[in-house]
């Protein structure tokens, strides 16, 4: 070995660039007797798996674990000591061992916010249980008293092993080993009792313990109960298997940096009468900055949803003003009118607002969250709004109005909504509306009424977008000759792989394209499949349907959040990201994924913004 600095220097400065990429692996750290130790086995075999180590320290404090999993591509938790069970909710068994209170609370935050980020996971030993305590499954103190058969702590060296678990058909590790059963290592009292919703069993030992756990979600998390460092070769399979849902990770991050991405629906505005907290992470919603954060999502289209009253009814009765005036008092009082009336029980206040109001009052909402929350959102009214706000690091939202009830019979009302900065007005909700049909409605008016025809020219004139999202079949085609431009639906699935009338038929989605429109899937699973549970997998089916149909220029995604659209898989704008991995993974070039993600519709945008009078 050479001691002259400059002779190893030259291996890094004799080429360019110094070296090739390699995705980051975060490894957490055990902590004893004042010491942050781990084993050499760990990084050496994320080394020989092509990942670049990265030692976490045990630290709970904030900014550090946040800076940390911002520079990481996957996360490696590690064996140790036992957990306290206060974290289970249970009382210490009089066979719990040494437990690591410093280990503890770092550990389960950064598996929450990992996971959360859609970071991939491999959990070892300990790392399983860390899996299954942050992730809502259930950890078994000692699994002797629980009947456990065999020794599964063994007097043995680390690297031989002593007993076979047996791996599920369809698993990661099936795939890995090719095989229905492998030999492993074993060093552990406690193991997973119960894996919860997030997470099904993929081994198992004789005895019945659970020996790895895989995520239910089409994620990249693994856990196993043994030491695959320990195992030479045959352990580096697994960290392989890190090491490459890493690197794709890493690509996906470095994709939504430089692609803009928009969702074309939403109706978090629904729940602003809840007093929902939009700078929080907030369970309620399944979009706020957290979320749009961590799924790296740059925009969305919030709608103000109007539902359509059945005969009779006023508008009033299905809006919980009550909620909105104790949450929103400044808005109530602008917006909301009150009248004493007398009843059999007395006399009692009764709320009202109009149609145009309540959306009037959405978007006073949506700009004082955004203003509150300036550094990091703002308000975009143009594609180039959006593009500027995304080279300055903030996220964007826009405007939308579903169901043209809004208008209030009014065609004034569009002008107003124009300047307001709509981008799109979803002609009718589920029920026919003085505009037009709706697929779930009673064929009032046979199709676009005479003042809907009214709408959409002035639409045209406007600047806004024709949304037939919702539409009769009738509507759609009278819209689509009326419109002297493309037309729009933000959130509609096929008919042909799922029979429901709000979904598009073949000719539909070959009409809209050739009048240069777009079409985005939705993730309600009711539009997605008519029986079973629909998961990101049939969303990607929808969207591919579509592609074949209509080619890549007409299609992207809309995904309804908080309107009921959520599948496993793509849940909430915090695993936006995955949609795009699983483009990745079918071939999708970036210029496709562009396109998909929000390129398409802009385009329209453009053109309809473009031709306003």
């Amino acid at each position: 070995m050479s001691y002259n600095l400059d002779d190893h220097l030259s291996e890094f400065y004799n080429n360019f660039p110094e070296g090739s990429h390699q995705p980051i692996i975060g490894i957490t750290t055990n902590f004893s007797d004042g010491n942050e130790t781990l084993s050499e086995k760990y990084y050496s075999q994320v080394v020989a798996a092509g990942g670049t180590p990265l030692l976490i320290p045990p630290v709970a404090d904030r900014n550090v674990l946040i800076n940390t999993l911002e520079h990481i591509d996957g996360l490696l938790l590690t064996g140790g000591g036992d957990f306290n069970p206060l974290w289970c909710g249970e009382q210490p068994s009089t066979r719990l061992h040494g437990i690591n209170a410093t280990r503890d609370l770092p550990e389960l935050l950064i598996t929450r916010l990992a996971f959360n980020r859609q970071i991939p996971i491999l959990g070892i030993c300990r790392g399983i249980q860390t899996l299954a305590i942050a992730l809502g499954g259930e950890v078994e103190q000692d699994i002797y008293e629980k009947g456990a058969k065999i020794k599964h702590s063994q007097d043995a060296d680390r690297s031989e092993p002593t007993h076979s678990v047996k791996l599920a058909k369809g698993s990661i590790l099936h795939a890995l080993y090719k095989s229905d059963e492998i030999a492993v290592n074993s060093f552990h009292h406690q193991a997973v009792r119960k894996p919860g919703d997030r997470f099904r069993v993929t081994a198992k030992a004789p005895d019945g313990v659970i020996e790895a756990i895989e995520s239910t979600e089409f994620k990249s998390i693994m856990g196993v109960q043994w030491h695959p460092e320990n195992l030479g070769r045959d352990g580096l399979k697994i960290f392989r298997w890190l090491v490459s849902q890493a690197n794709n990770f890493y690509v996906v991050k470095k994709l939504h940096h430089r692609v803009l991405t928009l969702d074309t629906h939403c109706d978090t505005p629904m729940f602003f009468p809840q007093g929902v907290e939009f700078s929080h992470r907030d369970p309620r919603i399944l979009y706020d900055l957290h979320k749009m954060t961590e799924g790296r999502q740059d925009a969305v289209i919030m709608a103000a949803y109007l539902p359509q009253p059945k005969i009779g009814e006023r508008f009033s009765q299905n809006i919980d003003l009550a909620g909105i005036a104790k949450y929103n008092p400044d808005l109530a009082t602008k917006y909301i009118k009150q009248r004493e009336v007398k009843t059999s029980k007395g006399v009692v206040t009764e709320l009202s607002i109009s149609p145009d109001a309540y959306a009037d009052l959405i978007f006073d909402k949506l700009e004082e969250i955004v203003s509150n929350n300036s550094t990091y959102i703002s308000i975009a009214r143009t594609p180039t709004d959006l593009y500027e706000d995304k080279r300055k690091g903030r996220k964007s939202i826009m405007f939308g109005i579903e169901n043209g009830l809004a208008l209030n019979g009014d065609i004034r009302n569009i002008k107003h909504f124009a300047q307001r900065g709509v981008v799109y007005i979803t002609l009718c909700h589920n029920g026919d509306n003085d505009i037009c049909d709706s697929a779930r409605g009673s064929n009032m008016h046979g199709g676009v009424s005479q003042f809907g025809e009214k709408v959409i020219q002035e639409m045209n004139r406007q600047g806004i977008m024709v949304d037939l999202s919702h539409a009769a079949e009738k509507s759609f085609y009278d819209a689509l000759d009326i419109s002297r431009l493309p037309i729009v639906c933000s959130h509609s699935n096929s008919r042909a792989l799922c029979d429901v009338p709000r979904n598009l038929t073949d000719d539909q989605m070959r009409a809209l394209a050739a009048k240069g429109g777009v079409a985005h899937i939705t993730l309600y699973h009711g539009f997605l499949r008519k029986e079973g549970e629909a998961t990101i997998m049939d969303a990607i089916a929808h969207l591919e349907h579509a592609i074949d149909i209509m080619g890549i220029d007409h299609v992207g995604i809309g995904t309804d959040f908080d309107g009921d659209g959520t599948v496993r898989g793509l849940a909430d704008a915090s695993e936006m990201i995955n949609f795009t991995l699983h483009l990745l993974r079918r071939k999708y070039s970036e210029r496709d994924i562009t396109k998909i993600w929000g390129g398409n519709w802009l385009r329209v945008m453009a053109q309809v913004k473009a031709a306003a009078k």
